[in-house]
């Protein structure tokens, strides 16, 4: 699955690994369950197996399936473009084999005209595979973790191991308090509410103090939404404005 994207903060999602697990309670009302669920309904033989019901909801399996069909898009994709790397799964998954991780790393590597935006939960792995020489960095490859709440804010350290890369952090959805994070070294906050009929409520105090942060160590801030029920209804003003604000490479490479 790769094609233009509804994200605000990217131009195109791109796929190449299909299906995730649980990894923390920002995960409990992933979108990317409820849309594979569907695909998987529809036929879609890429996420076969990737959810399954449990009560009046479906939820990830565990199982992971590679897609190779799909690790040339980028390489055919002229106009250059932001690609966020698996919105429908994480890249660091413990099932997705290292060679694999490889393999869509030399293809961003050939895409140079691209930006590539890497979220993952598991920024621990990630780091390895850097010191173990597995993977290099590159200009046009951005490199996050998610932070939902304090009880994962070590992901943050995992993440500013890796030297030489731009770094970002997506607070969203954002279902609790963070009143205190070194975040230099990050480059880039996107901070967002949960959408969707389950979502969590947002506390306007705790956009507020990862606002103070990133202002306090030059970080990037771009607010992404209030979330609820109807994402629209409540926009993603802040301060009476919008902040769309990207990392200082994206304004001097692209």
């Amino acid at each position: 699955m790769a094609g233009p994207s509804e994200i605000e903060w990217t131009d195109v999602t791109w796929n190449p690994v299909a299906g995730c697990t649980l990894a923390s309670s920002g995960c409990s009302n992933c979108y990317a369950m409820r849309m594979a669920a569907r695909l998987q309904a529809m036929g879609h033989l890429k996420y076969l197996g990737t959810t399954r019901k449990s009560g009046d909801r479906y939820v990830w399996t565990g199982k992971v399936n590679i897609d190779e069909a799909s690790l040339s898009a980028p390489l055919e994709w002229r106009k250059p473009k932001r690609i966020f790397v698996n919105s429908m799964s994480d890249l660091f998954h413990p099932d997705v084999p290292s060679d694999f991780i490889r393999r869509v790393w030399e293809v961003m590597l050939q895409s140079t005209h691209h930006h590539f935006q890497i979220l993952t939960k598991r920024p621990e792995r990630m780091s390895t595979m850097f010191d173990s020489g597995i993977l290099k960095t590159s200009a046009n490859i951005w490199l996050g973790t998610s932070v939902e709440n304090a009880d994962v804010a070590d992901r943050v350290k995992h993440l500013s191991r890796i030297k030489n890369s731009t770094l970002f952090i997506s607070f969203e959805p954002l279902v609790g308090p963070i009143t205190d994070l070194n975040l230099r070294g990050i480059h880039w906050a996107i901070v967002g509410g949960e959408s969707g009929p389950r979502a969590r409520p947002m506390e306007e105090a705790w956009v507020e103090r990862l606002f103070e942060m990133c202002r306090r160590d030059d970080v990037a801030f771009f607010f992404k939404q209030w979330g609820g029920r109807n994402k629209k209804a409540t926009g993603r003003h802040l301060h009476g404005r919008t902040y769309d604000e990207f990392p200082l490479t994206l304004e001097t490479c692209a």
